[in-house]
């Protein structure tokens, strides 16, 4: 059945040109009411329902805050233990990291099929959801990422030495894999030398965050090992820590391709605030190798030090992943600098339609859209018209609506299109598919 629309800005459309001076006062003295009110007769057709402001990217960043957690701390818990510490030292905070690791993980699965499909947050029960983020690249890094985490916990039940040497290298080269198959960063040029930067800082971060914990439940019940420990910890700190910095400088460079990105951008201005915490991690491990390790040397005794400083280095890290999972909303400067001449493409998916929107050149003035139409299961849609309509809310432009012509390469057009301000438009695309039947979709886009 058609849908039905009532909207008060279609009445007011219908003011004759006599009351404009009226109308335009108006606007000026008090708050307009505009909006729109939407129904369904029989089966709903509707536009894919936005998910709460605000709430699924908060809640994206708590997952991938967690997968990191779980990564770092938990698998690198786990290889520091077998490898280094040689204990069960830091098992509490070791486990928990690794659970909720599992959970960000599934969870950082399910939001993005969230976000690909613009689905209100009860979505994430849907498969649709879980199916659409499957098709991304993200996926086979979450794999990685619950493997790396799946091994680390066998690995410490393991019943040798040997064994849990084994399964924790396993572990930690799962976790390398995990960072150096998605992303951004991953599938910038020259990959040989991004996916390998991306493995050794992975890598590298798990080696130090995971040692924090054992370090810190060794200093406290000041264990005999404990001297040995840091010691041996110090030695291969120092070559890791080189990678770390050496790796992460080579990507920033990639990611940002010019200094002033780093002020005129958000990725930019994440990496300079990520920089402050990450040069007071660097202070703090150099005050424990030169500082506070030699006094327990003299007195084994003076353990408080640093306890206090390990403490401290943690609560920094946990800072440093908060900043980095930011990233995820934001696109480095390379890839905003190749999607320069680009159209902008809109993805608008529902059960019962999916359309893909192209928008060229993206930007103010005239552009060209071309609508492809498809039912849900991607086929061909067939549509008798079709039609455009959009609006600017927020600047006081109401919907101006254009007719599609089909071209011959079975897309809808609707050329030279004036977006004349910068903005979030709306954007509404109806498609008649009979005399009684219309599919309507609804989404946002930014022009520039």
């Amino acid at each position: 059945m058609p849908r039905l629309r009532c909207s008060q800005r279609s009445r007011r459309s219908r003011i004759s040109r006599s009351k404009e001076s009226r109308r335009r006062s108006d606007r000026i003295t008090r708050h307009p009411v505009a909006g729109s009110l939407l129904f369904s007769i029989g089966v709903v057709t509707g536009s894919a329902a936005p998910s709460s402001d605000g709430v699924l990217d908060v809640l994206i960043w708590l997952a991938r805050l967690g997968l990191y957690l779980g990564l770092f701390a938990g698998v690198g818990g786990v290889f520091f233990a077998a490898w280094i510490g040689q204990g069960p030292a830091g098992e509490r905070l070791i486990m928990w990291s690794l659970k909720i690791g599992l959970v960000g993980a599934i969870a950082s699965l399910g939001l993005q099929g969230v976000d690909l499909l613009n689905l209100p947050l009860s979505g994430i029960v849907t498969w649709a959801a879980w199916a659409s983020a499957a098709d991304t690249s993200l996926f086979p890094a979450l794999l990685l990422a619950i493997a790396a985490m799946l091994i680390a916990a066998i690995a410490w039940r393991s019943p040798s030495f040997g064994a849990a040497f084994t399964r924790t290298a396993i572990a930690m080269i799962c976790v390398g894999l995990s960072f150096a198959v998605s992303g951004h960063a991953a599938t910038a040029s020259p990959q040989w030398l991004t996916r390998t930067a991306l493995f050794i800082h992975g890598v590298g971060v798990a080696f130090w965050m995971g040692a924090l914990a054992p370090l810190a439940v060794l200093a406290w019940q000041r264990k005999d090992s404990l001297l040995r420990v840091l010691r041996h910890f110090s030695t291969l700190a120092v070559p890791v820590v080189a990678l770390i910095a050496l790796s992460g400088l080579a990507l920033a460079i990639v990611q940002l391709e010019s200094f002033h990105a780093l002020i005129d951008t958000g990725y930019g201005n994440i990496l300079v605030a990520k920089l402050v915490p990450v040069v007071l991690l660097l202070g703090l491990a150099a005050l424990n190798r030169l500082v506070f390790t030699p006094a327990i040397a003299r007195e084994f005794h003076r353990t408080r030090p640093l306890q206090r400083s390990i403490a401290l280095e943690f609560v920094l890290m946990i800072a440093i992943l908060g900043l980095v999972a930011l990233w995820r909303f934001t696109p480095p400067p390379r890839v905003l600098a190749m999607s320069a001449d680009v159209p902008l493409a809109v993805h608008i998916h529902t059960d019962a339609a999916m359309f893909q929107v192209l928008i060229a050149p993206g930007k103010v003035g005239p552009n060209d859209f071309v609508l492809q139409l498809m039912n849900g299961d991607a086929s061909p849609f067939a549509a008798k018209e079709a039609t455009l309509t959009l609006s600017l809310p927020e600047r006081g432009i109401e919907p101006m609506e254009r007719a599609a012509a089909r071209g011959a390469d079975g897309y809808w057009h609707v050329r030279k299109v004036p977006l004349p301000v910068p903005g979030r438009w709306h954007m509404q695309i109806d498609a008649l598919v009979t005399d009684f039947k219309k599919v309507t979709l609804e989404d946002d886009f930014e022009v520039r």
